[in-house]
């Protein structure tokens, strides 16, 4: 259960967050940082941060422009960990079950309050034709109330009316529905992959992908590398401990192994694709340079 505490200061965020992400750009008002909040007050942090890093790569490739709205990952990412953690749902459940749609529900309450907005706007034109500053600052912030209102008032309905839903959906995803509870578990797991998958669709991969394979196998290698480092030190850590290793206990260690014949050839076709694009362009120059003396001899 959410305690009334806890429903306050996760309403105040609601708030908070979307002004930042308006006027200050502290980056609170990102979904990994909606989910270290929110994980935060209700008291399991690694299930906050696994959402909103979740939720973070999801709309990877998302962006508004101009006036256009787009999905509240952050207040989605508020709203699935707060019950995930209050009624022990899985974090890929509560991501693919709740997350996402109140993300994209809650596009309609920012709506609201940009036609609120515009209220308040008009009457800021209404205060400089008179000239009546004091009146004009405080039309301003009635603006910047509409936009938290927008966020605040949806999250505070849910978290404090929404407990017993959740947990009826909950009781049913691990019961009767476990096979759709199953579904929706990997289709939480797969939503960071749509992010990226839309990140590409943007990127001009085709004419860089040299540089995509060289990205990919790097950070797969100082991934493995930091997971041996960290061995390591697990390690070191234990022979300080004791010189002497207590019966049972045995080094991890790190498992250095040498590259892989595919991890090899994916960084010389990189580096190949690079070279071959490099000597094309500089070939290319010449019979450009050519091709105008030619047609400078033919005006002659």
């Amino acid at each position: 259960m959410i305690a009334w505490w806890q429903i306050i200061l996760l309403t105040l965020y609601a708030g908070f967050q979307i002004m930042d992400e308006l006027h200050w750009y502290s980056s609170a008002g990102s979904a990994v940082f909606s989910g270290f909040i929110t994980g935060l007050i209700m008291g399991d942090m690694a299930t906050g941060l696994y959402i909103g890093g979740s939720m973070q790569l999801t709309i990877l490739g998302v962006g508004t422009f101009g006036g256009a709205s787009r999905i509240d990952a952050n207040s989605g990412t508020l709203i699935a960990t707060a019950f995930a953690v209050s009624s022990g749902m899985d974090p890929e459940q509560a991501l693919a079950v709740l997350g996402v749609p109140v993300a994209a529900i809650l596009v309609y309450t920012d709506i609201a309050g940009r036609f609120a907005n515009t209220f308040f706007g008009h009457m800021c034109d209404a205060d400089v034709e008179k000239m009546n500053w004091n009146a004009y600052n405080v039309h301003y912030w009635f603006g910047a109330v509409s936009w938290m209102l927008s966020r605040m008032l949806p999250v505070f309905l849910a978290l404090a009316f929404g407990q017993p839903v959740v947990e009826a959906i909950t009781a049913a995803l691990n019961g009767d529905f476990a096979w759709l509870g199953a579904g929706l578990t990997v289709a939480g797991g797969a939503l960071p992959a749509v992010g990226f998958a839309i990140l590409l669709r943007y990127l001009p991969v085709k004419k860089h992908i040299a540089y995509l394979i060289l990205g990919f196998v790097i950070a797969a290698l100082l991934g493995t590398l930091f997971t041996n480092v960290a061995g390591v030190a697990g390690d070191v850590a234990t022979l300080g401990g004791a010189v002497t290793l207590p019966e049972g206990t045995a080094l991890a260690g790190g498992d250095y192994n040498s590259l892989s014949m595919l991890t090899i050839a994916l960084i010389g076709f990189a580096l190949a694709y690079i070279y071959y694009v490099q000597n094309k362009a500089q070939a290319a120059a010449p019979a450009a340079a050519a091709a105008v003396e030619g047609d400078d001899d033919d005006e002659l």
